[in-house]
């Protein structure tokens, strides 16, 4: 199989070297130049599989030029081997007909995990067979950081380098990265926002000439194939746990960089059964602005209760534009050129993507509302995320009929501030695994909002 960019000007390439090389060269992303099918007859076929072998299935198609099949099985089994759950991705009932799918049983406690664990393999296989040491840069809005730093901090050939934005994330999310002290693992506190650290990876591959000779970067971030790749997984999963195929299950996702609700839109382009996918957005609303009003508009980034959607630029929808427009990379790259100004899709383009995506803003006090009140009836604790999911999906949901899941993307314990608003006085413990994390060493630089301070600390650390 091969992966072309979605600006059509970068040479197309394998499964192996898409993982390392992360963003295209003519500055798009990478997708692969068709998608594996699955007929009804086999998607039922799956149920009842667990989730590791349910993995292997849907992924294999996309690597099997690459691995072999104990490579690629030993893996997931590694990957997943950390989750605190047997289930890795458990559904728990919220309302009629609603469902929440529990990303968080990976060791970050984020659904992060899924990709970044399998992530963190695929680059030791790959990296091993080819003999090459590699530094991974990536940008966090509080949740990627972490998992991406426990998936690679015990790879042999990689240095990894996390930004993210100083005083924006919180302090477990913190925690969970500068406490880890391996001696391949730099945390970078950034003096600016999220958009600002995806900015500066961004420019970074652009240019490498900062980094040692024999050395390049690859990217964690969502921009890499895998991580989207891995996540299509839960969402066969969660259908097939609540009948499908043999009938539709739709999905609510709360995303600031549309990394995971594509996965639940190439699920769908692969035979799975979903009519509706929700774009659940906080303050931080140009996918909802999008999708409802056609304004694509950049606007001034707002510090939420929700810190992971506190995004702006959102990467992967790219990749969903250069399906609207019939992967044609000319007009995509046309369409992008000056992300700075208004974007407006052309109305057939947005018409189509209506058929199948709704969109929801919930704001904070809001979102404390609906924490409350699923805790009230049904002793469920939800963070901050996956409330404004859970409220997207009631919004926007066509059908009762259908089984709606929401997707629970953290742990309640990682934002005690949410929580303390919605049920004050109310303590969430960290699972036993993290009992002392606040107490642990941290280990960070904090830097200027500047590319060459970022270049000049990373480059130091290479002598």
């Amino acid at each position: 199989m091969k992966f072309v960019s979605t600006r059509g000007r970068a040479p197309s390439l394998s499964f192996a070297d898409t993982v390392l090389t992360g963003l295209a060269s003519d500055g798009g992303l990478y997708v692969p130049e068709s998608l594996p099918q699955f007929s009804r007859e086999e998607i039922a076929e799956m149920a009842g599989l667990d989730y590791q072998e349910l993995a292997f299935r849907i992924m294999w198609p996309f690597v099997r030029e690459d691995l072999t099949e104990d490579e690629m099985r030993g893996a997931i089994e590694r990957a997943y081997a950390s989750f605190r759950h047997d289930a890795i991705a458990p559904l728990v009932q919220t309302g009629h007909n609603e469902w929440v799918l529990e990303l968080f049983q990976g060791p970050t406690l984020a659904f992060k995990d899924f990709a970044l664990q399998f992530l963190g393999q695929l680059f030791d296989l790959l990296l091993k067979k080819r003999g090459e040491k590699v530094v991974v840069l990536g940008a966090t809005s509080g949740d990627t950081g972490s998992a991406a730093i426990e998936g690679c901090r015990h790879c042999e050939n990689i240095d990894i380098f996390i930004l993210h934005p100083h005083n924006r994330v919180s302090e477990v999310q913190r925690k969970q990265m500068t406490t880890v002290l391996s001696d391949n693992v730099y945390n970078i506190a950034l003096e600016g926002n999220f958009d600002d650290c995806q900015n500066m990876v961004k420019a970074s591959f652009a240019d490498q000439s900062f980094l040692p000779d024999g050395r390049r970067l690859v990217a964690v971030n969502s921009i890499n194939w895998a991580r989207i790749m891995a996540q299509i997984v839960y969402y066969f999963y969660a259908a097939l746990s609540l009948g499908g195929p043999h009938r539709p299950v739709n999905f609510s996702v709360p995303t600031g960089n549309f990394g995971d609700i594509f996965a639940g839109y190439l699920a769908r382009g692969m035979g799975l059964p979903i009519n509706q996918l929700v774009i659940a957005t906080n303050a931080n609303d140009i996918l909802h602005r999008c999708i409802s009003d056609n304004d694509h508009s950049p606007m001034p980034l707002v510090h939420s209760l929700s810190p992971s959607m506190d995004i702006m630029v959102s990467s992967n929808f790219e990749r969903l534009l250069f399906d609207l427009y019939d992967r044609n990379g000319s007009a995509v790259a046309e369409l992008l050129a000056d992300r700075s100004a208004p974007l407006k899709l052309d109305e057939g383009v947005l018409d189509r993507a209506r058929t199948l995506f709704a969109s929801e803003r919930v704001g904070d006090e809001r979102t404390v509302e609906v924490i409350r009140a699923v805790f009230e009836s049904t002793e469920y604790l939800l963070d901050p995320h996956t409330a404004i999911g859970v409220e997207a999906a009631r919004r926007a949901r066509k059908s009762s009929a259908e089984p709606m899941v929401c997707l629970a993307t953290a742990h309640p314990a990682k934002f005690s501030e949410a929580v303390d608003k919605a049920l004050p006085g109310t303590s969430v413990p960290l699972p036993h695994h993290m009992q002392d994390l606040l107490e642990r060493e941290e280990r960070m630089q904090v830097l200027p909002n500047e590319l060459s301070a970022v270049h000049d600390f990373i480059s130091r650390q290479f002598g």
